[in-house]
């Protein structure tokens, strides 16, 4: 076994060498619940999980740990909270909102067919954690205290960092101070000492959450978001371990900010071995946003009919997913999930009798390839050519694709005529070796629900499912 990985620090693919093959260690950002997840929420979840469950089959079920957090504490919370619970107080609005969401998202993944993490701490349960990394920045210079803030300093990181032991900050995106600063939007406040620092830890208002500061502040406050990952990954993962994981949009400042606080505080040259991002969704072309009508969230995917006038079974939009290599831009279009749908339909059609078969060496090779997903579905397809249906219903089964349920329709004798006039026109294109045209047959009858099986005997059996 030789998986390969994009690593987005170092640009480029590297073989996977865990830190401890019998301890493999993944963390991936999870969900900030104040909203259900959107489709693009869905993409680093099904992502992860196909990566979750290769390296079980590498190491072993006991020996791979896949953290992914829920992020309960955020100002974003907050105010949905009060907005959508004016009559409860904000704690208990929170609690509200919070635990509702959470459930939300995991109902919303587990119809993808993803596998729960190992663990799956929550933000609120570690502000031990957090308050102990920030009072060791603040002990080693990285961190200050103002105006009830504390505050890391990207340019004392980077002062440190001259003298070696620390990556410089902004290595991850492959910025200077200079370039971000240029590009990013941050918040002007007369307490930083430089435009760049960034809030550890701030202070609560009357009635907001609360728990007790670091560092010698008597104020009660709330962390930032970024040291959130860092003491969650610190206390389930350690100080350095093998994999971190997100989207694309999180390289900077979320992964960028994580990797100075956890750096500075343990005093290590990394966070994680390898850093990897998936790639941006868009919807038919678009940017997904709500101003241009085109927002979508899993459940409205699952459960209405907003998107392309239906509802979408999960293993359809799952496969849909996968269809684009993961580093790669996904455009999720209504097309894509027909053709998803009529691929799925098809080879659940073929496997659904079929006892298990082996997972196929070509469709590991593909996934060793940095998940090259489209090149397993490829693969999938030449099993369901070759009439493999106990290797493509493993595969199936291995990827997390779940088969689609069996819809019979009864039919008229006129067009079970149609049918057979149908088959034997095909069996004669057949005979004269003009497989073109006998593929074309096939594919309209697929088009119109009628899936064919030829048979080992010459004949060929027809059934419709709709």
């Amino acid at each position: 076994m030789t998986l390969n990985l994009y690593d987005t620090l170092t640009r480029k693919k590297r073989e996977f060498v865990p830190i401890d093959p019998a301890n493999v260690r993944l963390y991936v950002c999870g969900p900030t619940v104040y909203d259900f997840p959107h489709i693009g929420n869905a993409r680093p979840v099904i992502v992860f999980d196909v990566l979750f469950r290769l390296l079980r089959r590498f190491y072993g079920d006991p020996h791979v740990t896949y953290v992914r957090n829920i992020t309960d504490v955020e100002d974003k919370i907050n105010e949905r909270a009060a907005r959508d619970f004016p009559n409860l107080p904000l704690n208990e609005a929170i609690r509200h909102l919070t635990e509702t969401t959470a459930k939300q998202f995991h109902d919303d993944i587990g119809a993808l067919g993803c596998l729960s993490p190992s663990v799956e701490p929550r933000a609120t349960e570690h502000l031990e954690e957090m308050r102990d990394i920030i009072e060791r920045l603040v002990k080693g210079g990285f961190a200050y205290v103002a105006q009830d803030h504390v505050l890391f300093s990207p340019a004392a990181m980077d002062q440190a960092a001259k003298s070696g032991g620390l990556p410089r900050y902004g290595a991850l995106a492959n910025r200077t101070l200079d370039e971000m600063l240029a590009g990013a939007r941050v918040d002007v406040a007369p307490y930083k000492r430089d435009p760049m620092d960034f809030v550890l830890w701030k202070p609560s208002n009357e009635g907001e959450p609360g728990w007790p500061s670091p560092a010698g502040i008597g104020t009660r406050g709330r962390p930032g978001w970024h040291i959130e990952c860092s003491a969650m990954s610190w206390k389930h993962l350690g100080e350095v371990f093998d994999i971190h994981g997100g989207g694309i949009d999180l390289v900077f400042p979320h992964h960028e900010n994580e990797i100075a606080q956890s750096c500075s505080a343990f005093d290590h040259d990394r966070m994680a071995n390898y850093w990897m991002h998936n790639g941006f969704l868009q919807v038919e072309g678009q940017k997904m946003s709500k101003s241009l009508g085109n927002f979508v969230t899993i459940n409205e995917l699952l459960t209405t009919e907003i998107f392309g006038g239906r509802k979408w079974p999960g293993p359809v939009l799952r496969l849909a997913m996968l269809t684009t290599q993961y580093r790669q831009p996904i455009d999720w279009t209504v097309a894509g999930l027909n053709e998803a749908e009529r691929v799925l339909k098809d080879w659940s059609a073929l496997v659904e009798k079929a006892p298990g078969g082996e997972v196929p060496h070509a469709v590991i090779e593909a996934l060793e390839d940095d998940l090259n997903t489209p090149k397993v579905i490829a693969t999938l397809h030449a099993l369901r050519k070759e009439g493999r249906a106990s290797d493509l219903r493993k595969s199936l089964g291995f990827l997390g694709i779940e088969l689609l349920a069996s819809e019979r329709v009864e039919l008229s004798d006129k067009e079970a005529v149609q049918i057979e006039a149908s088959i034997a026109e095909r069996n004669e294109a057949r005979a004269r070796k003009d497989w073109k045209e006998a593929d074309r047959i096939r594919g309209e009858l697929l088009e119109s629900g009628v899936l064919l099986k030829d048979n080992k005997d010459g004949t060929t059996s027809w059934e419709v499912r709709r």
